[in-house]
């Protein structure tokens, strides 16, 4: 396998800052570094190794997700990697899955979800702002091509929506309590919630609205914090600077029907089970 004409790449420098750049034949790539021509790279194999202009050295590779999303165009805030690969274990988004999402952002969730479940699965994704929708669909076009399992749509999902039986919903949106309504209708039994919020005042206000439904298990909410560790010689020391604080992740499990409590009578004195 060859880097061909046309193909993202990644140019990932000596301190691991990636710079992605689509192949054209007599392109350059240009950094503070210098510049490299695109032709000394179609043509190798990934993992080459090219010197700029100006003598720095650059790792070639294919870009991972994670470098995408990190350098993708933005017009808004995103849900970063660390968070969104727990979205997709938590919530067990797998292959086939049908699932609903409210709010797309700049689409950093959702280039992860739709390469998840695959052609076979199904997305609906709402959204308010058409310039969300419209940026999300440009950068999955560009990192994943054709998403024909991808639907975008316009609307509110704080208001019923008409489409119903999603195995997951998943909602970055500033007042998910307020699409409690929608999930009695479009989240089929058994299925997962989750909703990324950046205040613990929300992902509190989301959590008494679920468990007030009674129509929710397994209500959890969690942080995540990443920390990375520099490891050279006989120096072993966590990084002073860590990825922090982003956001909260609530997950509940929808029941098949609301719990109701039951108290089981008590045994007679002398009859407990030894």
């Amino acid at each position: 396998m060859t880097f061909q004409a046309g193909e993202l790449v990644a140019f990932i420098d000596q301190e691991g800052r990636a710079y992605l750049q689509r192949l054209v034949p007599g392109g350059r790539f240009h950094s503070h570094r210098g510049y490299v021509v695109h032709d000394t790279v179609i043509g190798a194999a990934p993992g080459a190794v090219v010197t700029s202009s100006r003598g720095a050295k650059f790792y070639v590779f294919y870009p991972t997700l994670t470098d995408f999303t990190m350098n993708m165009p933005r017009i808004s805030g995103i849900i970063y990697p660390k968070d969104t690969g727990i979205i997709l274990l938590w919530a067990d988004i797998f292959p086939g899955a049908k699932v609903l999402i409210g709010g797309v952002g700049s689409g950093a969730l959702l280039l992860a979800v739709a390469r998840q479940i695959g052609a076979g699965g199904a997305i609906v994704a709402y959204d308010v702002r058409q310039d969300m929708l419209d940026h999300a669909a440009q950068n999955l076009r560009e990192f994943l091509g054709a998403t024909p399992q991808l639907t975008l749509k316009r609307g509110d999902i704080y208001q019923p929506i008409e489409e119903e039986g999603f195995d997951r919903v998943l909602l970055d949106v500033p007042e998910p309590w307020r699409v409690i309504e929608t999930l009695q209708k479009s989240l089929a039994p058994g299925g997962i919630v989750s909703a990324y919020v950046p205040s613990i005042t929300q992902a509190d206000a989301f959590v008494n609205a679920l468990k007030g439904t009674g129509n929710y298990a397994l209500v959890e909410t969690i942080e995540v914090l990443v920390r990375d560790w520099h490891i050279a010689g006989r120096s072993v020391r966590p990084h002073h600077r860590m990825v922090g604080h982003t956001g909260f992740l609530t997950f509940a499990r929808k029941l098949s029907a609301p719990q109701t409590l039951s108290v089981c009578p008590e045994e007679p004195p002398g009859t407990e089970s030894l």
